[in-house]
């Protein structure tokens, strides 16, 4: 007999859709992830200037974006790299948020480092080299606020379903999960976009998904095409990499888009994005009387 997908995940109960429990909608600001509006975040890798940050803020939310990505504390894998501006790149993506309504999403390392980020940020990012962290994951969950948790390089969906396990059984339900590549033999990108994995999520968690398509590929001129795979696999939104100078950026230019090129692909996205957008409408008006509204 095949086995069920309840069974080979049975680990992890709280992740998996169930009877009153379809679809959990995270609410941030006037937002609603997993609900019938496509969600994009975008914003650079890292918060650099002033200047930078608040020309890409206005740009994304002109295309389209809903929430501003940046990251203030960088996991970078030389000591050498730009290791990120800390609190002054909080108060920065603050200014955004205050300036073009947008929400915000950052990256928390660390446990001592919760505090002062929830205290700046709308959405705490668990990157995917913490994705294993128990003791991060549990401090981000306590603090409140929604969490944004990427899959691991080298992590299995189970994998990334026990850490969103870990988050609920500390009392924080505010989970987007996101699919942004993973370590495979294949050397020509960065890594490997699962797609698959998408729609598998999809199929037996009632948490919203989001694909990565810059970390996915880690070159801008694939980025589009990435999306694209990964709105149609049924994820929830993208999270995008985009900077006004990608080829000065002091972290992941390669995978950056420039402000012209984010606005094609907004663009180009649109028809895939409303076709999405009629599918997540209709499953929750199936679905109304067993929607779990979190946030």
């Amino acid at each position: 007999m095949r086995e069920s997908w309840q069974d080979r995940f049975a680990a992890t109960p709280d992740v998996l859709k169930s009877t009153g429990r379809e679809q959990t909608i995270v609410r941030v600001l006037d937002i609603e992830i997993g609900g019938g509006e496509f969600i994009t975040m975008a914003g650079p890798c890292s918060v650099e200037t002033e200047a930078q940050l608040m020309a890409t803020a206005h740009s994304v939310r002109r295309a389209g974006a809903r929430i501003l990505r940046g990251g203030a504390f960088k996991p970078r894998t030389s000591p050498y790299s730009f290791q990120g501006l800390g609190l002054e790149g909080l108060k920065l993506m603050a200014r955004a948020r205050e300036e073009t309504g947008l929400a915000i999403v950052t990256e928390v390392m660390s446990e001592t480092d919760v505090e002062l980020v929830a205290e700046y940020a709308d959405i705490l990012q668990i990157g995917s080299r913490n994705m294993e962290n128990d003791s991060l994951i549990a401090a981000a969950a306590r603090s409140g606020r929604p969490m944004l948790l990427k899959r691991g390089l080298v992590a299995t969906v189970a994998d990334l379903f026990r850490a969103a396990q870990l988050a609920i059984e500390n009392g924080n339900p505010n989970l987007i999960l996101c699919e942004r590549g993973i370590r495979t033999f294949e050397t020509a990108m960065r890594n490997t976009l699962d797609a698959a994995s998408i729609a598998l999520i999809k199929q037996v968690s009632h948490l919203p998904t989001i694909a990565d398509p810059s970390h996915a590929t880690g070159r801008r001129d694939l980025v589009s095409a990435a999306a694209r795979i990964g709105i149609a696999a049924g994820a929830d939104g993208l999270i995008v990499e985009v900077h006004p100078d990608p080829d000065t950026a002091w972290s992941d230019g390669d995978q950056s888009l420039d402000f012209a090129e984010f606005d094609a692909m907004m663009a180009g996205l649109a028809p895939w994005i409303a076709l999405r957008e009629d599918e997540m409408r209709s499953r929750l008006e199936n679905d109304l009387d067993s929607v779990e509204v979190v946030g």
